[in-house]
C-alpha cells in the first residue's frame, strides 16, 4: 500500500470522541516507522512538533502504555491521543486576573499595572496576563485586535496604560501613539547621579547576540529611533552608592527603551538584573520603574485627558530607605 494510500486509510479510520481523544488500530503497512511520523499521517491537520509535544506530555499511548518520540511501531498497535490544546490556542482566553481600573467609559480603560503582571500573552507566560484578565472582566474586548490592547509596560515595570474598548477608540490610539501625541511620563531610579537633564536620541534594536535584550544600535542595522527626556528630581543613597530619582518622558515606545537609554549613558536603574548592575541588584527586587502620567486625546469627545498612578508601596519604600521623599 503506499503512502498515499496509507494517509487516506489512517484519515478515515481515526476516530475523534467528543472529549477529543482520537482511538484507532495502526495497520501493518506502517510496521517498523516512527510513531511521530505515523501520527503526522494520521492526523493531518496537526503539525509532527505539535504531535511530538503531545508524546512528550504523555498524551499519548500505545496498547495502553506510555510512548516516546523515537519508538517505532510494531503495525497493529491501539493508539489514543490526547488532543491537548497548543498554549497559543488557549492564551486568549478569560481568567479571573485582577484588574485595577483607573478610568472607564465607553470608548476606553485606564488600568493601573502593577509589577509582576505580565501584559499580553508570550512564550513563557501564556496565561495569568492582563489581557486574559480583560477577557474575564469585559468580555467584548475579545471583538477587538489583542483585547483593546494598544501598547504595552515591561512586566516588572508598574504604572499606568490604556486599553480600547471599541475599533474606533482603538484606531485612534494607535494613531496618536504613532503621532507623538499620548505623553508617557515615568519615574525611575538610578545608580549614579546624572547630569540634570538630557534628551537621549539613540536608536534601539534587538541586541546582536543575546535576543532576549535590547542595544543601542545603528539604524541602518534595523534599530528604531528612540527618544527619552529626564530630569533629575532627587538624590540620594543605597550604602554608600549614589542613587537618583528621575522623571522620564518618551517620544518614542521602543521595547525596554528608558532601561536601555540609561544604561547607555552609564546611569542603569536600580534593580534591573536585565540590563543593570547585578552585584548591586539585590537592593529591590525589579527594575524601579513607575509610568505616573498618562496624557491623551480622548478618541470619543476629542479633550484632552490625562491621569496620574502614585508610586506603589515597594517604590515607596526603596526611596525612604534611599532619603529620598516622594516627589510629584
Amino acid at each position: 500500500m503506499s503512502q498515499e494510500d496509507l494517509a487516506h486509510q489512517g484519515a478515515e479510520d481515526v476516530s475523534v470522541e467528543e472529549d477529543a481523544v482520537c482511538r484507532f488500530v495502526l495497520s501493518a503497512e506502517e510496521a517498523g516507522e516512527r510513531l511521530d511520523k505515523v501520527l503526522a499521517r494520521r492526523l493531518p491537520r496537526f503539525s509532527r512538533s505539535r504531535i511530538q509535544q503531545w508524546i512528550k506530555a504523555g498524551a499519548v499511548t500505545a496498547n495502553d502504555a506510555p510512548v516516546h518520540v523515537r519508538q517505532h511501531v510494531s503495525g497493529d498497535e491501539a493508539i489514543v491521543v490526547w488532543l491537548a490544546p497548543s498554549a497559543e490556542e488557549v492564551a486568549y482566553r478569560p481568567e479571573p486576573v485582577a484588574l485595577s481600573v483607573v478610568h472607564e467609559d465607553e470608548d476606553i480603560l485606564v488600568l493601573d499595572k502593577p509589577a509582576g503582571l505580565v501584559v499580553h500573552p508570550a512564550a513563557g507566560n501564556w496565561s495569568g496576563t492582563l489581557l486574559n484578565g480583560l477577557l474575564h472582566h469585559y468580555p467584548a474586548q475579545a471583538g477587538l485586535p489583542r483585547a483593546g490592547v494598544v501598547h504595552r509596560l515591561d512586566k516588572d515595570t508598574s504604572g499606568l496604560m490604556v486599553v480600547a474598548r471599541t475599533l474606533q477608540a482603538q484606531t485612534s490610539l494607535v494613531r496618536q501613539l504613532r503621532d507623538r501625541q499620548v505623553t508617557r511620563e515615568y519615574q525611575a531610579l538610578v545608580w549614579g547621579i546624572p547630569p540634570p537633564e538630557k534628551a537621549i536620541s539613540a536608536a534601539i534594536g534587538r541586541h546582536p547576540r543575546d535576543r532576549v535584550r535590547m542595544a543601542v544600535r545603528e539604524e541602518a542595522r534595523g534599530a528604531k529611533a528612540a527618544v527619552t527626556h529626564y530630569v533629575r528630581l532627587a538624590t540620594g543613597k543605597l550604602g554608600s552608592a549614589a542613587v537618583s530619582l528621575l522623571r522620564c518622558k518618551l517620544e518614542t515606545g521602543r521595547t525596554h527603551q528608558i532601561r536601555v537609554h540609561m544604561q547607555f549613558i552609564g546611569f542603569p536603574l536600580v534593580g534591573d538584573n536585565l540590563y543593570g548592575r547585578v552585584p548591586l541588584s539585590s537592593w529591590f527586587h525589579r527594575q524601579a520603574l513607575h509610568a505616573r502620567r498618562l496624557a491623551l486625546v480622548h478618541p470619543g469627545n476629542g479633550r484632552d485627558i490625562e491621569w496620574a498612578a502614585p508610586l506603589p508601596d515597594d517604590m515607596a519604600g526603596i526611596l525612604q530607605q534611599a532619603g529620598i521623599g516622594q516627589v510629584s
